[in-house]
């Protein structure tokens, strides 16, 4: 049965690992602008992640601290959810992505805010404020794409019909936790869909729902994404600056 150090690591390594992805955008960004931005969201990510990963330290008790729980565990270990380790693609399929992480990740932290884990209220009223960010942003760039050239119309709706089934595995139901998940639905459900009316995209229509990131079962890509986060702290270890 799981408690709350799964709950609280799997919402740390879905910030660290979404944080390692969107700093792979930097000096890579269509425009200098958007590199800044899409680097100053993934220092919101990897500073929601060290919060996350130091209580979920603590609750274990067993002695890991921040960078072992980043560093020293295998993608077997790693509770993130499936939508954050898979590669970025082209712009709008990073756009795709965040915008569905942040419109899971803004009611997530915002009913964290009134939990009753002191720790994680603290740390859910600081990082919702950094999610309707993100969530802003992301809106505005799936709009500015699906609303925009056939080509870029095209682009986006093929990275939201990519990134779709991935959602369901954000919302599956665990009523012991602080939050229950399957509760930020509705609230998902409403915004995604204004953005994608404005935008001009269509919500898919799918039955397939890849899942198993909760359980440590992962694609590929985050063995991939692993080894380069990892490598300086496996290859030094207890190295201090």
């Amino acid at each position: 049965m799981k408690g709350p150090f799964d709950f609280t690591l799997g919402l740390a390594d879905d910030a660290l690992v979404a944080a390692q992805r969107l700093a792979e955008w930097s000096t890579r960004a269509p425009e200098m602008e958007e590199d800044i931005a899409l680097s100053n969201i993934a220092l919101d990510q990897l500073g929601a992640a060290r919060l996350l990963l130091t209580y979920a330290g603590e609750l274990e008790g067993a002695g890991r601290d921040e960078d072992a729980l980043a560093f020293g565990r295998d993608d077997r270990e790693f509770r993130n959810c499936l939508l954050v380790e898979l590669p970025n693609g082209d712009f709008a399929v990073t756009m795709a992505k965040l915008l569905l992480l942040s419109a899971y990740q803004l009611p997530l932290y915002t009913a964290l805010a009134a939990c009753a884990d002191e720790r994680l209220a603290a740390i859910g009223g600081k990082a919702r404020k950094e999610s309707a960010y993100h969530l802003d942003h992301s809106s505005l760039w799936v709009k500015r794409l699906g609303d925009g050239t056939e080509e870029s119309h095209r682009r986006m709706q093929a990275a939201v019909d990519e990134m779709w089934p991935y959602t369901h595995e954000l919302f599956a139901a665990d009523p012991a936790a602080p939050v229950d998940p399957a509760t930020l639905r509705p609230d998902f459900d409403a915004v995604v869909s204004a953005v994608l009316d404005e935008a001009t995209l269509t919500r898919p229509e799918t039955t397939w729902a890849p899942a198993g990131g909760r359980d440590g079962v992962h694609t590929e890509h985050l063995s991939f994404l692993l080894a380069e986060m990892q490598v300086l702290h496996r290859a030094h270890p207890g190295a201090r600056w």
